[in-house]
């Protein structure tokens, strides 16, 4: 569909919640087209992952997955997923810190901690249930992702 703006730190549309995708919105053209906009707008920019209120719609609805990544060349594979309306779960109360960088702070990099393990439930675009556990790197985007929903930036965790 389309390569949108990304939203820079400084602008308050990133710091608002994102609101529920509603129901009657699962497997519409227009959550489609929000997807397929977060798809090209996060390859184009070599990006691990993107959320709707960084191209400015506040909707709860993020993307991640890498192959291989420029912006984490030791990063393991993780498969392209979408979460609508995701709610996170921490495993064990273990927290592990890694760099991360967001392409809303750009030329910022930074260490930040996060849970070690999570249990991610969700909704697919088509309105499937998702339910994964994951840790690490996974863990990590997730988190990362789903905190933009909130308003979080990852600099709000720095120490």
């Amino acid at each position: 569909m389309a390569v949108r703006d990304v939203l820079i730190s400084g602008d308050p549309r990133l710091r608002q919640p994102s609101r529920a995708v509603a129901p009657s919105s699962l497997g519409s053209e227009a959550l489609w087209a929000l997807v397929q906009d977060l798809r090209d707008t996060m390859a184009a920019r070599d990006g691990a992952g993107l959320a709707a209120p960084q191209i400015g719609v506040p909707l709860r609805v993020v993307i991640f997955g890498i192959t291989h990544n420029p912006r984490y060349p030791q990063a393991p594979p993780i498969p392209e997923t979408v979460l609508v309306n995701p709610e996170i779960t921490p495993l064990d109360p273990q927290l592990e810190t890694a760099e991360e960088g967001c392409l809303s702070v750009p030329g910022l990099r930074a260490p930040v901690p996060r849970w070690r393990r999570v249990r991610y439930r969700a909704f697919t675009p088509d309105g499937e249930a998702l339910v994964r556990e994951v840790e690490g790197f996974h863990a990590r985007v997730v988190q990362h992702e789903c905190d933009h929903l909130a308003g979080i930036l990852f600099t709000d965790r720095l120490g």
